[in-house]
């Protein structure tokens, strides 16, 4: 099964450490980066979606993090 995830974060040093620690764990960049301003509070947001190919089915229960 294909796994999709979206990873986000304010656009700081944890964003590409976040990103880098799913592609450590066999994830990988699905798209282009998305880079934009959160008004709400004052600062840019980064995101980037990730899929990975597991084993078994999928469930709504499931820990995407952890796979």
């Amino acid at each position: 099964m294909k796994l999709y995830r979206f990873l986000s974060a304010d656009d700081t040093s944890e964003f590409c450490h976040k990103v880098s620690a799913a592609l450590d764990k066999g994830w990988a960049l699905y798209g282009d980066p998305t880079y934009a301003f959160d008004h709400a509070n004052g600062v840019m947001r980064c995101g980037q979606a990730v899929t990975k190919e597991v084993e078994g089915q999928y469930s709504p229960d499931m820990k995407l993090g952890a796979q």
